[in-house]
């Protein structure tokens, strides 16, 4: 090998490093075991909801994440192949926290909400649902918001409104593939998403109580009938 070739190649790996076959940081699993880890990874959470806010996802490079986060590019491209990678984990490990809390909807009867609703009281589970969304608020609002990922808005409505519909559907419709039932669920998730949406939106004003009671009355409500809680 030249001289030249071994310059070349040099240069390229110093240029692009290589990809880790696994995102160290990329599960919680490893930010427990490790807290420069946790730190490091709680830094680039903060530093990517601000970008995006401020700048859009595509308005940021890496050098400018590190440089936000108060860490070296070094440091990220040891747990993350590039800026879409970050972006999946953050993603993943908010599914999947909704996915936790949403495991408890699957015993769910409707007329169990149907009573809750009569008598003016929230269903535990959607309150405890409205709190892990709060928590997530600034991700959420980011992503939800003009300048976030809209792939991330179809996930969401998927993984939480459409799976929170299907639960309240009698058993032999859950898996019903007739046209009807994929528009009944398609249109409640939607609908549900864009309730979620605007609660983000709006500041999240509302406490997870009232957000629980107003996603129920709106299951039940009838065209005509008053919209009054």
């Amino acid at each position: 090998m030249t001289a030249s070739n071994t310059a070349t190649k040099a240069h390229e790996a110093h240029a692009a490093p290589a990809a880790p076959e696994c995102d160290q940081v990329a599960t919680q699993g490893a930010a427990e075991r490790d807290p420069r880890i946790a730190r490091s990874r709680a830094a680039l959470r903060e530093a990517f909801i601000t970008l995006v806010e401020e700048r859009g996802i595509d308005g940021f490079s890496v050098g400018d994440l590190c440089t936000s986060a108060g860490l070296n590019r070094g440091t990220f491209y040891n747990h993350f192949r590039d800026k879409e990678s970050l972006l999946a984990s953050f993603e993943d490990e908010v599914i999947e926290g909704l996915g936790g809390v949403l495991a408890k909807f699957q015993n769910i009867k409707l007329r169990e909400l149907a009573a809750c609703s009569l008598t003016h009281r929230p269903l535990p589970m959607l309150v405890e649902l409205y709190d892990y969304l709060r928590e997530e608020g600034p991700f959420l609002h980011a992503m939800l918001g003009p300048g976030g990922d809209a792939r991330f808005g179809m996930r969401l409505r998927e993984a939480v409104c459409g799976r929170f519909v299907r639960s309240l559907l009698h058993e032999r419709y859950q898996n019903d593939p007739s046209a009807f039932t994929r528009y009944y669920i398609s249109f409640y998730s939607g609908a549900y998403l864009g309730v979620i949406s605007e609660w983000i939106d709006s500041g999240m004003t509302e406490t997870s109580e009232e957000m629980a009671l107003i996603s129920m009355r709106l299951l039940f409500i009838k065209p005509g009938e008053s919209i009054k809680m």
